[in-house]
């Protein structure tokens, strides 16, 4: 008999019907009956003072209900991301009080009963603006004498300074020292489905909202504390997500704005955010410049890294405290220095907002890293998957910033990936990469418990109750995966119950790649609580021990003896009438001891669990046209087990896809803050005929803390894409682009 009957099967995802026939609800299709329709001011200046804001003509718009400002708020701010950092890092009003700080800043919201009665109000909005001095890169922030954009002692938000060993030392260790300078780009996230809610407060004063979100519970503690209501009265209710990539991670003025509309006129406000306001006014990717030093000794062992990194925060903090830390960990996060010093500064700029993308925090770091790597291969006359496996990171090693590796395949991936070379023929002009990454299995915070419920019905289904929120990742099919595992049924058998405050179990969000590792332990748990019910009362009947019984096929037996099992229906049903009806109903929990971790040093234990995986790329160059074609991309990824294989896969593909579009022709073109390029056209997303073959190879480790052995699978891969093209670049023509994306007009000036 297999050890497992589902999980480890490549099943398809239990959302997949709905999505494919039309039957999904997305919050951008909710509507209520009586609805108004809501729209924002922005702020056309990148920085400027509010004298006056004369709502008086737009008021008089028939079909205008409400408008609302910064006066008619508490004057509370939010936007620090997770908020045990420094509560003073709260910078962000959801309506301006005192001054803009980027173009599209919200200064106000009008609800109407249509949209066009909403815009033609917003356009007759009158604001008298004190235009002020603006700053748009870090460099002009961190001047001496550059205008303060917060009430600040300067345009520095957070910094991070890390240093282990004795970096002095580690270079005089080295033979070969290497020092270079990467900058990376402000990216979008692009996901299909714009920013939406509809919020619906009751006569009662309660508030129910319906949100494109990724953090239920968070949106309904900060909507909460904003409003000056209680938790209880704020209910949040996550249809179906249309991805989010970390953009939807943290709450955005539209869904408070249409909640305060609500409140003020008794009737539900709807908020659809137009493409334009998604790429200006939510998060992007943050840019970065990174200046690496790194020793070597001849025989390849890394001996020291020094690294001074400036991060353009935007306006407002985000998650940038939280993006600090985490380039300063992963920045040192695939091999194993033993000197390491690395200061990190996160600086306000008046630039749209910076926040948490795919590979939060690592994208960047590792994009320097693994570039330098190869280059470093290069100088000591070393092959690149060599230098490599020499320094890569092994299971039960503890890192030298403190880091715990549990399992690790990173080797085992850089030897898959590595297998592309020996299978292809190196054309003229063409070239292979490999580059390596590392994740988090979750970030470790104080707020992060997870639970799940699981309730056993008559006929044998079993409802699943969580509060964590699929994205597109198929986190719902793997949770339900785990249920079915421990209960011996089908996954046809599982109901999932999508994120709703009122009635499932409260957990921080989809964010960090926690879902599986965490959400996953609590689902394990909450199903073996269940099953321990029912087994109690049929090992009575069957004459055995709870722990002698198997559950599998719908069907429990006693070890040894499955002709004589008792059906699954049949069992629930006599057990519930001996137990006076009572419902069977498991509870599960999962968090982990907090270890004290220094947020302003990045030293300490992130996470419970690391992923582990690398990159290969072959590309090739047209030296007439400066075109990059990239023939097909291999990536090997330590995800624990795969409980999903197909999902997996399936994460993996999108990794190598976004990544491919970072690194070749994504980016937010900018000019004094302006956003010039704010579309799906002029972005430049690449089309599915732009993606190359993908090849993924699944390394399994099979973690100690994940649930059946299970890790992070939909981030980490993303990582070594960028730089895996870009080492390819350099084999290919033997010219080293420090930057992304590698533009093809760029490329031509560089060969000539």
């Amino acid at each position: 008999m297999e050890p497992f009957s589902v999980v480890g099967k490549s099943l398809p995802r239990i959302d997949s019907p709905a999505k494919s026939v039309g039957e999904a609800v997305f919050a951008s299709d909710f509507s209520l009956p009586g609805m108004l329709y809501g729209k924002i001011l922005r702020s056309p200046y990148a920085h400027a003072r509010i004298v006056r804001i004369d709502t008086g003509r737009a008021k008089r718009v028939q079909g205008v209900k409400a408008i609302v400002t910064g006066r008619d708020t508490f004057g509370l701010a939010y936007g620090n991301y997770p908020p045990h950092l420094d509560p003073e890092l709260n910078d962000k009003e959801p309506l301006v009080m005192e001054k803009a700080r980027f173009r599209g800043d919200e200064l106000a919201a009008v609800a109407a009963s249509d949209e066009d009665a909403a815009q033609e109000a917003l356009e007759l909005i009158e604001v008298e603006y004190e235009e002020l001095p603006a700053v748009f890169t870090p460099e002009e922030a961190m001047a001496p004498q550059a205008p303060l954009i917060h009430k600040k002692a300067r345009n520095i938000s957070w910094e991070v300074h890390l240093e282990v060993g004795d970096i002095s030392h580690g270079f005089q260790q080295a033979d070969h020292t290497r020092q270079d300078t990467f900058t990376t780009p402000r990216l979008a996230h692009c996901a299909l489905e714009s920013h939406a809610c509809v919020a619906s407060f009751d006569s009662s004063g309660r508030l129910s909202i319906w949100a494109a979100t990724q953090s239920p519970t968070r949106l309904r503690i900060d909507l909460a504390e904003l409003l000056k209501i209680p938790e209880s009265k704020v209910r949040v209710i996550q249809p179906h997500l249309g991805g989010g990539f970390g953009s939807r991670s943290h709450m955005f003025s539209h869904e408070y704005c249409s909640a305060l509309l609500s409140q003020k006129t008794g009737r539900p406000v709807k908020i659809v955010f137009s493409q334009e306001e998604v790429f200006c006014s939510t998060f992007s990717r943050h840019p970065m410049s990174l200046e690496l030093t790194t020793g070597v000794r001849k025989d390849g062992k890394l001996t020291a890294m020094q690294s001074r990194v400036v991060i353009d925060n935007g306006a407002y903090n985000g998650t940038g405290p939280l993006a600090a830390q985490l380039c300063a960990i992963f920045m040192h996060g695939v091999y194993y220095i033993p000197n390491i010093k690395c200061d990190v500064y996160l600086v306000y700029t008046n630039n749209p907002i910076g926040g948490p993308m795919r590979g939060h925090g690592a994208v960047q770091p590792r994009f320097a890293a693994e570039s330098q790597m190869a280059m470093i291969a290069r100088d000591l006359g070393m092959d690149p998957g060599e230098l490599m496996l020499k320094n890569a990171v092994a299971p039960g090693q503890k890192l030298s910033h403190g880091m715990e590796v549990t399992s690790c395949g990173l080797s085992h991936s850089i030897e898959k990936a590595a297998k592309l070379f020996t299978r292809v023929k190196r054309p003229e002009d063409g070239g292979l990469g490999l580059a390596c990454h590392s994740f988090q299995s979750g970030v470790n915070v104080p707020y992060a418990s997870h639970a799940a419920i699981v309730k056993i019905h008559e006929d044998g289904g079993i409802s699943l109750l969580v509060g964590a929120t699929d994205v597109g990742q198929g986190a719902y099919t793997v949770l339900s995966q785990i249920v079915a595992e421990e209960f011996g049924v089908g996954l046809e058998d599982i109901r999932l119950v999508m994120p709703d405050t009122e009635i499932t179990p409260l957990a921080p969000g989809t964010f960090s790649s926690r879902v599986t590792l965490w959400t996953g332990n609590a689902v394990q748990a909450a199903a073996r609580d269940a099953r321990e019910q029912l087994f109690e009362f049929v090992a009575e009947e069957l004459e055995a021990n709870p722990g002698d019984l198997v559950a599998r096929d719908r069907r429990i037996w006693v070890k040894g003896s499955p002709d004589k099992a008792l059906p699954m229906e049949e069992a629930i049903k006599r057990c519930q009438l001996a137990r006076e009806g009572r419902p069977i109903l498991g509870r599960g929990y999962f968090s982990l001891p907090l270890v004290p971790r220094d947020l302003r040093t990045a030293k300490g234990n992130l996470s419970p669990a690391y992923s582990f995986g690398s990159t290969a790329a072959q590309i090739e160059v047209d030296r007439e046209t400066g075109r990059i074609k990239v023939e097909q991309i291999l990536v090997a990824h330590d995800c624990g087990r795969a409980i999903n294989p197909m999902a997996v896969e399936g994460q993996l593909e999108g990794c190598a896809a976004m990544g491919l579009g970072s690194v070749l022709s994504e980016e937010m073109v900018l000019k004094e803050g302006q956003c010039l390029n704010p579309s799906f056209l002029d972005y430049r997303l690449p089309l599915a005929c732009d993606i190359p073959p993908v090849e993924t190879a699944i390394v399994e480790t099979i973690d100690p803390v994940g649930p059946f052995g299970a890790k992070e699978a939909g981030e980490g891969a993303i990582i070594s894409v960028a730089p895996a093209i870009a080492n390819a670049l350099e084999d290919a023509i033997g010219i080293r682009i420090n930057t992304f994306p590698l533009r093809p007009h760029q490329l031509l000036a560089w060969l000539a």
